[in-house]
Parts: structure tokens; sequence; C-alpha cells
């Protein structure tokens, strides 16, 4: 029996609930369980009786948390694309210019797209979520992207007002997308992964090339 367990125990046989500390570390436990055997074995074939026993909890125990699959999966995808997120405040460095700025952002974010969880999760979503909607819904939920966007495009907004709100959240969409979309495809196999210094000088190119669209053109 873990220390866990032991707290679960001991506050079990005193009649009382188990210390937060003892029910966050569970719920941990649960969680990091059904994120292995999911990036391990595929949505699909991970069960909740499975989770449970690798977890080391009843079934009761696990629904008490999650009341089905479609709920613990929303709460894998998050921690995935959490755990893989840059601290809060990180994203621009205060007093950069927009192009520091956005290098940094540029840099932060394909480091996360890169890791090899993001990517595991990434393959998984691409395999199963025709047979299995929960999938895709879980993503949509978690909302990474969304929150990308808006900060980029009241980043851009701040430096350039020229950009009304559906000019700038454009620009940071097409700015994610050919930031993250062919490196993350190189490093699941199509073709050779980019070493670090390549994904340095692929942010920059990048961030150029998104400023160079972003200047005001002269009049026809």
């Amino acid at each position: 029996m873990n220390a866990v367990q032991q707290g679960l125990a001991g506050a079990a046989s005193r009649g009382g609930r188990p210390s937060r500390e003892a029910a966050r570390q569970l719920g941990e436990r649960i969680l990091e369980a059904a994120t292995e055997l999911m990036l391990e074995q595929g949505y699909g074939a991970t069960s909740i009786e499975a989770v449970a026993a690798r977890a080391g909890v009843s079934k009761r125990t696990f629904y008490a948390r999650y009341p089905d699959k479609a709920a613990l999966v929303q709460a894998v995808v998050e921690r995935v694309v959490d755990s893989a997120r840059p601290p809060a405040g990180s994203e621009f460095a205060p007093g950069a210019t927009l192009a520091e700025a956005l290098r940094a952002f540029g840099s932060q974010t394909l480091r996360a797209a890169l890791s090899p969880r993001i990517l595991a999760l990434y393959r998984l979503i691409i395999g199963e979520s025709n047979r299995f909607p929960d999938l895709l819904r879980a993503v949509a939920m978690s909302g990474a992207r969304a929150k990308a966007v808006a900060q980029l495009a009241e980043r851009m907004r701040a430096e350039l007002p020229r950009l009304d709100k559906p000019q700038a959240e454009f620009a940071a969409q097409q700015f994610l997308q050919m930031l993250v979309s062919l490196p993350q495809l190189r490093a699941m196999g199509i073709g050779e992964p980019m070493p670090p210094t390549d994904c340095d000088h692929w942010v920059d190119q990048t961030v150029h090339l998104l400023l160079e669209g972003l200047k005001p053109r002269a009049p026809a």
C-alpha cells in the first residue's frame, strides 16, 4: 500500500474524508494512469476497468470523479495540453517589440507542439477521432488554440491599431498554422524531424513572413 492509499485508508478508518492533499494525489494518479493507457494503447482500447486497475483504485472511487469515459478523456486532453503550455504570463516579455514577443511566443508554442505527449495525443486524435467523436469534443473544449489566438490577436492589435479584431484573429490563426503544421508532421515521421537549430530558424522566418504580410500597402 502506497502513501496515498495509506492516507485514504487511515481517513476511512477514522470515519472521515481523505485529506485534500491525499485526494489531489489520488486524482493525479487516476489521470496519469488514464493518460498513459490512452497514449500507449489508444482511446478505444482503454477501458475504465484498466484505468482503475493501473491507478490502484476501485471503480466506485473512479466513478466518484468521472461519470463516464467522455469526462475522463476531457480531463486527459486538458492535462496533456496544460503540461505543455508555458507558465501563465510568460508568453510575452514586458517591453519587448512585437517581433521579439512573437519569436518568444513562437518558440514556446513550437516546443510544446513537438513535445512527446502532444505528438502522442495528436496521433491518437488522427487515428481514432472518426470512430470516437468524444476525442474531438475534448480537444475543442480544452480551448487551447482559441486561447493562443486570443493572446496573439490582442498583442498584435496593441502594436498595430489599424488591425480590427477579425483581421488580428485571422493573422493569429495563420501564424499558428504556419508555425506548427509542418514541423509537427515531420516530427511524426512525414519527412525528417527538424533539429533544434532549424526550429529556431523556422520560428524566425515565420515571424518575418507574418510581419511583412501585416505591413500597410500603398494604394494601387
